[in-house]
């Protein structure tokens, strides 16, 4: 990436780390502006000031330092993910209750019981069974900052990321990863909470495997990710469109038993012993239909009208929730998607509209558009560079790469 690039990324995540830390209400988001302000100011510093040949592994690691391992350590180091205490956002502690409860209840999700006698928003278990995953290691250990969930969630999107950025043809994915989870885009997000994270992974790694045109793979990937948080399966669906279209009518069934099959491994058991409280839990909750709302509530159209009149509010948010998706169904239908970039694109665009009508939503959701679009990037600029140097051989302009090895007979 030319320094120029370098400079414009770390200086626009500067800004947004000072704009956080001065303006955002929570001590927690506050924490994370003023820490990573210091490692993108300093990286930044160090682009336009050294000449050096690694002048650009140097500003990535102090990015990554400052943006997201201080902050998440000093977090995760300063927290009880078990308790709800310290510096953590309240889905950390309901992603450590529910592997607690996992481990010892056999389920993740709160009985309908208990949840009829209860005001307390995180008392509900949004997340699918695979959420809890990332709680089990508290449940296990209990080692403090080791197995807070957030360390977890970073490890599990740098690996799958990485992956992502590989199979979709990106050059140097290792260094993309880290400038991706150095960014404010995942940091941020990752620091102070960090659900959504490893999920994102999932789905960029799925549209990957997709671009590679192994259906199989997609679909495993795209199956954890479905299991984790409904607002995955969108993706499902538009990776169902463009292999109809692409590929034909085998290999969508390939892809869709195998994500399928995976989504019913995950969480059919709990369907078939707690469907209750699954469907309150996961379905009810998320959807504003339960006795208690969420705490979920940036100022964006959907929350406000759902807020500004009480009684109808909500019904005119899920109306135009549910027109938003007979749009996109119609594009799928009528004009779907012919190529891994306009799928992912068009899912971008989808999951824009669905949180920004949704009754119950946050800024952070917009990690998912974000994320795609960031992976796409990488993704397209490395195959373009492939091809351009493929080219620049068939036109002699430079040597055809000859393999090692001993000559053949």
């Amino acid at each position: 990436m030319r320094r120029r690039w370098l400079a414009g990324i770390f200086a626009v995540s500067a800004i947004w780390a000072i704009l956080v830390a001065v303006f955002s209400s929570d001590h927690v988001h506050q924490i994370w502006g003023e820490m990573a302000a210091v490692g993108y100011g300093l990286a930044l510093v160090i682009v336009l000031v050294l000449r050096h040949s690694r002048t650009a592994d140097i500003a990535l690691g102090l990015s990554f330092v400052g943006g997201l391992i201080a902050p998440l350590g000093w977090m995760a180091a300063h927290s009880d993910a078990a308790t709800g205490k310290g510096l953590l956002q309240p889905e950390v502690w309901v992603v450590a209750r529910s592997g607690i409860s996992l481990l010892h209840q056999g389920t993740p999700y709160a009985n309908a019981a208990l949840l009829a006698g209860t005001q307390n928003p995180n008392a509900y278990n949004p997340y699918l069974p695979v959420m809890a995953l990332f709680g089990l290691p508290r449940a296990f250990f209990d080692l403090g900052l080791l197995t807070d969930p957030r360390v977890w969630f970073g490890a599990v999107f740098l690996v799958i990321f990485w992956l992502a950025l590989r199979e979709g043809g990106a050059r140097d994915p290792g260094r993309w990863a880290v400038l991706v989870a150095a960014s404010p885009v995942i940091a941020f997000e990752l620091a102070v909470g960090g659900t959504d994270v490893p999920m994102v992974a999932f789905l960029c790694l799925g549209f990957a495997y997709l671009w590679a045109r192994k259906p199989v793979l997609a679909g495993l990937a795209l199956g954890i990710g479905a299991s984790m948080k409904a607002t995955a399966w969108p993706a499902l669906l538009v990776a169902i469109a463009l292999l109809a279209v692409r590929e034909g009518k085998r290999t969508v069934v390939v892809f869709t038993l195998t994500a399928v099959g995976v989504v019913a491994v995950c969480v059919g058991p709990f369907v078939i012993g707690h469907p209750r409280a699954l469907v309150q839990n996961t379905v009810m909750f998320p959807l504003g239909l339960a006795s208690v709302r969420s705490a979920a509530s940036s100022p964006l159209p959907g929350h406000i009208i759902a807020s500004a009149w009480p009684h109808t509010g909500h019904t005119i948010v899920v109306v135009l929730l549910a027109l938003a998706g007979l749009a996109v169904a119609a594009s799928l239908i009528f004009k779907p998607p012919r190529s891994v970039p306009r799928a992912v694109m068009l899912l971008a665009v989808a999951m824009t509209l669905m949180f920004v009508l949704a009754p119950s939503t946050r800024f952070g959701y917009f990690i998912y558009p974000g994320a795609l679009a960031i992976w796409l990037l990488a993704a397209r600029a490395g195959r373009k560079a492939d091809e351009d140097e493929l080219g620049e051989i068939s036109m002699g302009f430079l040597p055809a790469r000859v393999p090692e090895g001993p000559p053949t007979a």
